[in-house]
């Protein structure tokens, strides 16, 4: 560091088991800039304040992870159409004290669907949605712009996936169904994504889906990523469908940060080569 570093970081709560740091401060010495990254530990309420020690020490930009990413809404200058669309920002640059939210998870998603699972493209294709929370508000709206056949939004509370379907009707075919239809829905999925936390660490031997259910050659995939392959991953592939983590996710959603940071392509190998290393090494 020196007086020309300039200054990037993530904030939560909690934060400190975030690998973002690791991550992005590999992509910064990869690629040469002179930037460094960090976590803040922003509580409840606080997030005003942030915003305003964002502006007042130049921070370039900032990722949001939860809770955070409807209240930073509140206090920022501009909000991209995406983000306002999905009603979640993860990502703020910094523009010479004006801040501008973003929100890469739902293309980040795509993205690695598209390269690790779905290379013919999501055109055509019949997906099912398990969960219909923040994290699938991002990823149905990504989903949306790829012409996909049907959308079915699956959830305990078909209220909240009646919601969410309304929200992004205009941009394609969906629908949402209660938990108990979930099993039809998956007979003729092409794509079947959990969006939920069931399976993630500790609770590793959860599935929110029975894999039977699925047809052999569909595309599993899961939001998450420790463990790497989840419960639902490892018994779909028994099953003989394609294997999809959450990992490319966070890598991309990174990526895709990074980028509108600096306008620089980010290094995705490196980044995903450091992010593994420390997972498996934890």
């Amino acid at each position: 560091m020196d007086s020309h570093t300039e200054l990037y970081g993530v904030i939560g709560d909690p934060i400190r088991h975030s690998k973002s740091p690791i991550m992005m401060n590999r992509a910064f010495r990869e690629t040469g800039i002179n930037g460094v990254y960090a976590a803040f530990h922003v509580t409840g309420g606080r997030v005003a304040d942030f915003a305003a020690g964002v502006r007042a020490m130049g921070i370039r930009g900032v990722n949001v992870t939860i809770p955070h990413k409807l209240d930073i809404m509140g206090v920022i200058d501009e909000i991209d159409a995406g983000a306002q669309a999905i009603g979640a920002v993860n990502t703020i640059v910094n523009d010479d004290g004006r801040l501008i939210g973003y929100n890469t998870d739902g293309i980040g998603y795509v993205r690695s669907l598209k390269e690790e699972a779905a290379e013919e493209g999501l055109s055509g294709k019949r997906i099912v949605v398990v969960g219909a929370g923040g994290a699938a508000r991002g990823i149905v709206y990504a989903l949306a712009g790829e012409r996909p056949g049907r959308i079915t939004i699956a959830n305990r509370s078909v209220e909240r996936a009646q919601e969410l379907a309304k929200a992004f009707r205009d941009k394609a075919d969906i629908e949402a169904v209660s938990n108990e239809l979930l099993q039809a829905a998956c007979r003729d999925a092409d794509i079947v994504i959990n969006t939920t936390s069931v399976g993630m660490h500790p609770n590793v031997e959860e599935s929110p889906v029975d894999a039977a259910w699925l047809r052999e050659g569909a595309v599993a995939s899961d939001l998450i990523y420790n463990p790497l392959k989840t419960a639902f991953l490892r018994q779909a592939e028994r099953r003989g469908c394609r294997a999809h983590g959450g990992l490319g996710m966070f890598i991309y959603q990174g990526a895709y940060a990074f980028e509108y940071w600096t306008g620089r392509p980010a290094p995705v190998a490196a980044m995903r080569e450091t992010v593994l290393a420390s997972l498996r090494s934890s």
